[in-house]
This record gives C-alpha cells, sequence and structure tokens, in this order.
C-alpha cells in the first residue's frame, strides 16, 4: 500500500526522525515453517520467498541481530517478539544461546522476551526455561473446540483443541505468564458471548486479531494471500464480514463491561480506551503511522512490517546494513507515513478517525464512496463497535481523569441495563 504523498511530512514525523531510534522488532528464527497448516495462515506464502534455503536462524545471524537490536535502539526496555511459523521448531537450544547473546549486549538495558506459539510443542521442559527466563508466551486459540478446529489442523489435517488445552494446561502448572491470541474468522460470526466466555475460562488477556484477506489463484493447491496492492485479490472465503466483526465485539463488549472490566482485559477496549484518553495505543494498527515494529527474517533480512512481506518492501539484510539504518532510511520512514498518507478523505473526516486511524493497513482492500483506494475492508464494523461503546469509554475516561479505577464503569453499566 503506497500513497503519492510521500512527501507530505508532519512535525510529528520530523521529531521523531531527530530522535534517537525507539523501535521494537518481530523476529522469525525459523521463518515461515510450521507445524500446523491453519486455513487462514497469512505467513504460509512466505516460504516461497526463500525456496532454496533451509528456514533456519543460524548462530551468525542470532548472534548479530541481538547485537545489533540492543545496540540500535535508546529505550531501556527492550522487548524480544520471537515469532513465526511457529518459533519453537527453533529448538530449546536455539532459544537458550540467544539469552546467552542477550546477556552478553545488553549493557545496562533490561530485557523483556515475548513469544507467540501455536501450543503444540509446548512440554515440561519449554516450561521451565519460560518461567526461568520470564517469557511472556501468547497462544493460538481461537475459542471452544469447534471453532478453533474449524480452520487450526496440523499438516496431517488433524485437529489441535486438545493439544492447545494441554498447553495451556502446563503453563499454569509451572506459572508461565502467558497471553491468548484469538482470530475471528467466519467460523466466529454471532458467536462473540460464547467465544469470550470461553476464552475467559482459560486466560484473563485477549487479543482479538480480525481475519480478512484477499487471495488469487496460485500454481499450488492453495489461493496465495495479496496484499491491498494487487487488483486480481478477491475476499478469501474465511474472512469475517465487516457487521459480524462489529457485532462479534459488541457482543464481547457487553459481556465486559458488566463484569470483568478490571479483571479480564480485551485488547481493542484498552486501545480503545487509550486514545479516548490521548495515550499512545500500544498497538501500531491503531496509530496514525507505522513502521516501529519491522521484522528480522530467518537469514537477517529486514521488512518494514510482518503483514508486508513481500519483496519490494525488503529493506536490506543485518549481514550488510545495519538495524538502526534501515529503521532511519527513508524508504521506511516512508511506509511508516503511507498508513496516513493513503487514507481516504472520507476515513480522515470520519468522528472514529481518532480512534482507527484506519486501523492496519493490510486490511485496506476496499474502496471510498469517491472512489478513492485503500479503505479498510472493516470499517463498518469497527463504526460499529465505537458506536456501541461510546457512552462507556466516555465515563471510564471521567472515572481516570478524576483517579477513580475504570472498573467503576461496571455499577454504572449495570444500571444502565437494569443488570
Amino acid at each position: 500500500m503506497k500513497s503519492n504523498k510521500r512527501n507530505n511530512i508532519h512535525l510529528t514525523d520530523v521529531v521523531k526522525m531527530r530522535q534517537t531510534p525507539a523501535f521494537a522488532t518481530m523476529v522469525k528464527p525459523v521463518g515461515a515453517t510450521c507445524n500446523l497448516d491453519c486455513g487462514y495462515c497469512y505467513y504460509k506464502d512466505k516460504a516461497g520467498l526463500y525456496p532454496a534455503a533451509r528456514m533456519m536462524m543460524s548462530d551468525e545471524v542470532l548472534r548479530l541481530y541481538i547485537e545489533q537490536y540492543l545496540g540500535s535502539v535508546s529505550q531501556p526496555v527492550v522487548t524480544f517478539c520471537w515469532h513465526g511459523g511457529e518459533p519453537l521448531l527453533a529448538g530449546l537450544d536455539f532459544f537458550r544461546r540467544a539469552m546467552m547473546y542477550q546477556q552478553r549486549y545488553c549493557g545496562d538495558k533490561k530485557i523483556e522476551n515475548t513469544l507467540q506459539t501455536n501450543g503444540l510443542l509446548v512440554d515440561d521442559e519449554w516450561c521451565r526455561f519460560f518461567k526461568e527466563n520470564n517469557f511472556l508466551v501468547g497462544i493460538s486459540l481461537d475459542g471452544p473446540r469447534e471453532i478453533h478446529d474449524a480452520y487450526r489442523r496440523d499438516r496431517g489435517g488433524a485437529p489441535t483443541f486438545d493439544k492447545v488445552m494441554a498447553a495451556v494446561e502446563l503453563m499454569q502448572k509451572h506459572g508461565v505468564e502467558y497471553n491468548i491470541l484469538a482470530t475471528v474468522n467466519k467460523a466466529s460470526e454471532g458467536r462473540g458471548k460464547e467465544v469470550y466466555r470461553f476464552l475467559r475460562s482459560v486466560g484473563n488477556f485477549i487479543q482479538f486479531l480480525p481475519v480478512t484477506e484477499n487471495v488469487q489463484a496460485s500454481h499450488g493447491a492453495r489461493e496465495a494471500i495479496v496484499s491491498p496492492d494487487e487488483e486480481s485479490g478477491r475476499e478469501a472465503a474465511w474472512s469475517v464480514s465487516a457487521a459480524a466483526f462489529g457485532q462479534f465485539m459488541c457482543d464481547v463488549f457487553d459481556e465486559w463491561v458488566v463484569s470483568d472490566v478490571g479483571r479480564c482485559y480485551v485488547q481493542l477496549f484498552d486501545i480503545t480506551l487509550a486514545n479516548w484518553c490521548g495515550v499512545a495505543p500500544s498497538l501500531c494498527a491503531f496509530c496514525e503511522t507505522c513502521g516501529d515494529a519491522p521484522v528480522v527474517e530467518h537469514n537477517g533480512d529486514v521488512y518494514s512490517c510482518d503483514h508486508f512481506v513481500y519483496p519490494e518492501y525488503c529493506l536490506g539484510n543485518i549481514k550488510e546494513r545495519t538495524l538502526v539504518e534501515m529503521y532511519s532510511s527513508e524508504e521506511h520512514r516512508a511506509f511508516g507515513r503511507d498508513k496516513r498518507e493513503a487514507l481516504p478523505m472520507e476515513c480522515k473526516r470520519c468522528t472514529y478517525n481518532f480512534l482507527c486511524r484506519g486501523e492496519c493497513p493490510k486490511h485496506r482492500f476496499d474502496e471510498a464512496k469517491n472512489g478513492e483506494p485503500y479503505k479498510n475492508r472493516l470499517c463498518e464494523g469497527y463504526k460499529m463497535f465505537f458506536r456501541h461503546s461510546d457512552l462507556y469509554m466516555r465515563h471510564m475516561k471521567t472515572l481516570l481523569e478524576k483517579g477513580r479505577p475504570p472498573m467503576e464503569v461496571i455499577d454504572f453499566a449495570r444500571q444502565r441495563r437494569n443488570f
């Protein structure tokens, strides 16, 4: 998604350019290699970028990445986000070496590690490692058995729900801190309260990730996922509709606001409240510009974003160009500005622009009313949720301004709903 207004630089852009670099990275130690074959996976096709290579990060690249990352950023707390594919396929020895290099190069910086896993390889030994090294583990779980197994199957086509739940039990047994990442897809439609009630019983921090992609026919058996720039793309069959996504989040909110505020954390609700309060949101999709979380592939290639791992967005390789050089480059800065500059005027004039900022550019498949490209396909769903939660978000904002906890909104919500 590239805007033709790349030279429209704002004061905030200038300030950011003059600051000492502060950014996060997402690192893919085994690239797109995975032991699952999820029907909606947006990363599976990336294996085609490296057809002749074994997707495993070498010790040379691992050491260089950690040295560069810790030496590049200014923030006192540096977070490593291990992702995939399935990062546990790299093996425990790989991650033990990573911990060794982190300690070698951290200086006076504090290090945090997060890791996203499908859970199939989690065992007692992994859990001991996570606990000893204070990992925050994201576990992918889409909901109850029927919903989870609709698309999350292994490479032999077998369901995975039981194995994921076993991984959760092991992490609970060892005291490993974990969050839940749940996609909202076609199988989730109309089942928001059911999904939320189940996930709430499993963990107290939930990220709902809407799944909507464009695909086109490929040489293989599976249709290839394509970016919003590809005009021949069409909506994938497993995509959630805008209306269904909006209703899903409204249904979850209705359950949450009368009982779980301050006890269970739903990322979209936290982000929406942050934007209401003028606080920078924790997720780039809801920021005005993007580009603060480049992705490092297994061979050291760096891309501006995990969702735009296409050749035209490759910034270089850490063996030839440092992370800070790539992050500070004009092509990466322009990528970040494109999120704002490519936004249709209809969106810029929208009442809720301050809450969504057009959301993630990877979802901008539609046209605005005047024919401008790059309108978010989920726009109407987000509007539905923002309208639905408006009164309660305002109330929580007022509570915070008075130095009171947002959870007091529960009584307000119950009174309004005769709960």
